[in-house]
C-alpha cells in the first residue's frame, strides 16, 4: 500500500484537497483529527496540558480550549517546544496504529498533515503533495475563516517550513491559488498517477 502524505501551510487548502481524494474513494488520515483524538477527556496528554497551562486552558465542559492554547504556545517558544514534545510521539504512534489497519484494503491513502514536513510524519509516507498558494492569499484565507488577527496567523506560518522549503521536498505540487474546479481536475490527474504508483509497488 503507497502512504500519500499531503501537506501545505496554514489557509493552503488540505482539507478541499482530502474531501476530493476522498470522493474518489480512497482512504483520509487527517493529522489535525488524530491531534484532536488525543486531547480530548480522559486522554493522558490533556491531564498533562491542564497541569502545565492551568485549568484556564480547558472549555467549561472540560474539553481543550484550543484557541487558549494556541495564544500561549505562539506567543512562547518554550511552551510550544513543550506542546510539540508531548504531542508529536503520542500523534504519531496514533496515526502509526490507523494507516496499519488499512494494509490489505487500499491501493494507496492519505495522510492529510499540516505538519508533515516539520516532524518525523515525513517517513511514514512514500509520496508527498504540497497544496502550494502565495503566502498573500493564505493570510488572506485564514482571517476571513478563523477571525484571526493577521499578526497571530504570521506567526503560525512562521513557525511552520517556509513555502520555498515546502515545495523543495514535493514530490507533486497542487495549485490551489485558483477555483475549486481547477483543484478537482488536478487531483484527477493526481489520483491517476498514484494509482500507477501503488501499482508498480506491489509489483516490487
Amino acid at each position: 500500500m503507497l502512504v500519500v502524505g499531503l501537506t501545505g501551510g496554514i489557509g493552503s487548502g488540505k482539507s478541499a484537497a482530502s474531501a476530493q481524494f476522498e470522493l474518489l474513494g480512497k482512504p483520509i488520515i487527517d493529522a489535525d483529527v488524530v491531534a484532536r483524538e488525543v486531547v480530548e477527556p480522559g486522554e493522558l496528554a490533556l491531564v498533562k496540558i491542564e497541569e502545565k497551562f492551568g485549568a484556564t486552558i480547558l472549555a467549561e465542559n472540560g474539553t481543550l480550549d484550543r484557541a487558549n492554547l494556541r495564544k500561549a504556545v505562539f506567543s512562547d517558544i518554550k511552551s510550544r517546544e513543550w506542546l510539540e514534545q508531548l504531542l508529536h510521539p503520542i500523534i504519531r504512534t496514533r496515526i502509526m496504529e490507523k494507516i496499519e489497519s488499512y494494509h490489505g484494503r487500499t491501493p494507496y491513502l492519505i495522510l492529510a498533515s499540516p505538519l508533515l514536513l516539520e516532524t518525523d510524519q515525513h517517513k511514514m509516507v512514500d509520496h508527498i503533495i504540497v497544496m502550494d498558494v502565495p503566502e498573500s492569499l493564505q493570510i488572506q484565507r485564514v482571517a476571513s475563516r478563523d477571525n484571526n488577527d493577521v499578526e497571530q496567523i504570521k506567526r503560525i506560518m512562521e513557525a511552520q517550513l517556509s513555502r520555498d522549503a515546502r515545495l523543495d521536498l514535493a514530490d507533486t505540487v497542487l495549485d490551489n491559488s485558483t477555483t475549486l474546479e481547477h483543484l478537482k481536475n488536478q487531483i484527477k490527474l493526481i489520483d491517476i498517477k498514484l494509482l500507477e504508483l501503488a501499482t508498480n509497488e506491489y509489483r516490487t
